[in-house]
């Protein structure tokens, strides 16, 4: 097998792509039907896995055919985004998710409001809900792995494979119900990162060559509501973002021929959103600390602040600027979207700079309050503002470049 080095052309360019999408997209109704027939045990397995491989053929050519840079399998085999990574790990006390668990958790859910998580103790899949240990950690199948290389023969451009990352995992450790097996925080971190390592590893050596890393947990550090929660549980906020920059650096380190990116989520289920609080308190730390190579940020509403931090970025680094909501179906103004770009690169090099949707389309199977015309739209216009800004988009046509220095 042929691996690139991390400074060959074809690294490089994948490390500074302009377009980039957040993982997740909308659960075709035949897959949905398929999944719910296949728990009830009306359709055999084997008829569920070719279903399922349809559908993930036909999610990557409409992400190729709008001319994205790099495409996932849009998480279709997770009921949650959260799923593969929790279903890789041995040594959690949990059930697997179903459908109906998933569903559940959505009911009563108002769109374009804060969203509160329901019984965060219960008896949910591990990471979705916060449950103890009784084994210590190890990995199992490496569900990612498995999914990477169903999706890559299918594909022309780059997949991308996401995990979920130390720190929402160990916020949802209960670690207070576990000192049986960890008597700290830092012994659970120590096998964490081996198993990240390992699955990342196995990632790298099947030839992927995009990790991204999804760490919605950052966000909690700006918002009160869950520092306040943390501090009820007995935690330290500024220890935990100490202990979880450390487990990020550990987890990534030595991959060269890999592109490592981490999205910073405010939530996305339903239509709603879980954190406020704005980057400002905690930028200059992450851009400077995290070793990742793109930093996917939400910028779709007022919630997220405004582009200052981004002055603390490094050279280097890109910040992939999530202004294209997942959330609602209306779409955005190129136009706006070009001077809300212009905007950013007062205080960061338009080169450093890429854009995406905000989040995933749909985080888990219930799906954000759009149809798949309007998802479609909004990855069309990922493309066709790149191309505006940056040139050079499959999408883009003749006289990117010229476009690009006029917005500049």
């Amino acid at each position: 097998m042929h691996i690139d080095n991390g400074n060959s052309p074809a690294m490089k360019a994948l490390k500074d792509i302009r377009t980039d999408v957040v993982g997740s997209l909308l659960r075709p109704a035949r897959w949905r039907e398929a999944r719910e027939a296949f728990e009830r045990g009306a359709l055999p397995a084997a008829r569920f896995a070719e279903i399922e491989r349809a559908c993930i053929s036909d999610l990557i050519r409409m992400q190729e055919s709008a001319g994205l840079d790099v495409v996932t399998d849009g998480e279709i085999s997770r009921l949650n985004f959260q799923d593969s990574v929790g279903a890789s790990l041995r040594g959690f006390d949990a059930p697997a998710a179903t459908v109906k668990e998933v569903t559940f958790r959505s009911e009563g859910a108002a769109p374009l409001q804060r969203w509160d998580i329901p019984n965060l103790y219960g008896m949910g899949p591990a990471i979705q809900s916060r449950r103890p240990v009784v084994e210590r950690l190890s990995l199992g199948l490496n569900v990612p792995l498995e999914e990477f290389m169903r999706a890559q023969p299918l594909a022309a451009k780059p997949v991308k494979a996401t995990l979920v990352g130390p720190d929402r995992i160990f916020q949802r450790f209960a670690h207070e119900a576990s000192k049986a097996i960890y008597a700290d925080a830092e012994a659970f971190m120590v096998d964490l990162i081996a198993v990240l390592r390992r699955m990342i590893t196995q990632l790298a050596d099947a030839g992927c060559r995009y990790v991204h890393i999804d760490e919605p947990g950052y966000t909690a550090y700006v918002d009160q509501p869950s520092l306040k929660l943390m501090r009820e549980r007995g935690e330290d906020p500024d220890q935990n973002i100490r202990r979880s920059i450390t487990a990020n650096v550990a987890i990534i380190a030595g991959f060269p021929d890999v592109t490592f990116g981490i999205h910073l989520c405010r939530g996305n289920h339903r239509s709603m959103w879980h954190r406020e609080g704005t980057y400002d308190a905690i930028a200059e730390r992450l851009f400077n600390e995290l070793p990742f190579d793109r930093f996917l940020l939400e910028y779709d509403s007022p919630r997220s602040g405004t582009f200052e931090p981004l002055r603390f970025v490094p050279k280097g680094k890109v910040v992939v600027l999530g202004l294209i909501s997942s959330k609602v179906a209306e779409l955005e103004s190129a136009d706006d979207l070009c001077r809300r770009i212009e905007k950013a690169a007062r205080h960061i090099p338009l080169d450093q700079l890429a854009l995406s949707p905000q989040c995933g389309f749909a985080s888990d199977i219930v799906g954000n309050l759009l149809d798949e015309d309007a998802q479609r739209r909004k990855l069309d216009l990922v493309v066709q503002v790149a191309g505006r800004m940056w040139g050079g988009s499959s999408r883009a046509g003749a006289g990117g470049a010229d476009k690009q220095a006029a917005h500049r």
